[in-house]
């Protein structure tokens, strides 16, 4: 099953007094997340009629297999749902979903606005971009992206937004590659990068704001790309994801802070743009293997503290 018109919870869907009620497990309702919606959720066995809605969405079958009959935009089609089966439904268009035992469901909702945006991005005309309902679409990009949204939707602390600005790009990406039925990757070997004023003037952006919340859009603006076309760039200019580069560049100020000043740890965290002290401390774990208060440790048995 899939999802309808989000009112008054995300994703919830529009049925009968005798249809399932969907039960939401984890949703990105609290999180500040732009132009990506997602619930995961449990579907009791039975029949839902669902409308259109005003996003783009797709439901993702986790769990074991389960028989469905599926109608939506003209296509019918009986199946056996397994594991990595994805339903795609544009936005307007409505259907109906019917599953002889109890699912769970990952739901993401993509804004038409932002599938637009990276099909003018990619210089497509907007009628080449257009989505089309598919069922039981089997693709390991999407796949891989949907598993990565609900890794963030499970963690108790929540990835960087830039982190999920760029899953929906990908997601947008991958649907306009669906949609016009090959790889929008540039031919030939050469392999484009962003020139180095261009760079630097970016590299030079995110380290005087690595206190705030960076967006895929405002890193755009300041590169003056498009945000599809930046997140190529980037990665083909520095070697790593531009949000893999902002975790790094938080952490190493982190650790230049707690081994020159006296700071407390909450402040570094605020400074070094982590939601808290908790978020920071488990960040460095993860990419120095050392915790906030060994940093500190070790600058003190080096030279004594600084005022």
């Amino acid at each position: 099953m899939l999802f309808g018109t989000p009112s008054p919870a995300p994703f919830a869907m529009a049925s009968s007094s005798s249809s399932p009620t969907p039960q939401i497990l984890l949703t990105s309702a609290t999180r500040a997340w732009t132009g990506l919606r997602a619930d995961f959720v449990h579907i009791p066995r039975g029949r839902v009629q669902v409308p259109g809605g005003e996003m783009h969405s797709l439901g993702m079958h986790f769990g074991p297999p389960v028989h469905a009959d599926c109608e939506c935009g003209g296509q019918r089609m009986r199946r056996v749902q397994k594991p990595g089966d994805i339903d795609v439904v544009p936005a307007g268009v409505g259907g109906s979903w019917e599953d002889d035992a109890d699912c769970r469901i990952l739901r993401l909702g993509l804004q038409p606005a932002l599938v637009e945006q990276v099909a003018q991005d990619l210089g497509l005309p907007a009628t080449r971009a257009q989505l089309v309902p598919r069922l039981q679409l089997r693709d390991t990009r999407i796949e891989a992206i949907g598993w990565a949204v609900k890794a963030d939707l499970e963690a108790e602390l929540p990835a960087d937004p830039l982190y999920i600005d760029l899953l929906a790009n990908a997601l947008a990406v991958r649907l306009i590659e669906t949609a016009v039925g090959s790889s929008l990757e540039p031919p030939g070997r050469t392999v484009p990068t962003m020139p180095a004023r261009q760079l630097r003037r970016l590299t030079e952006f995110i380290e005087s704001h690595l206190d705030r919340r960076l967006h895929l859009a405002d890193l755009a603006q300041v590169a003056g790309l498009s945000a599809t076309r930046l997140k190529t760039l980037f990665r083909n200019s520095t070697g790593m994801p531009v949000h893999q580069y902002v975790i790094r560049r938080r952490v190493e100020h982190a650790r230049a802070l707690l081994t020159t000043t006296a700071m407390p740890a909450s402040e570094v965290a605020a400074a070094a743009g982590f939601a808290h002290q908790s978020h920071m401390a488990s960040t460095m774990r993860r990419l120095l293997g050392h915790t906030p208060g060994d940093i500190a440790r070790q600058a003190r048995e080096i030279g004594p503290k600084l005022p």
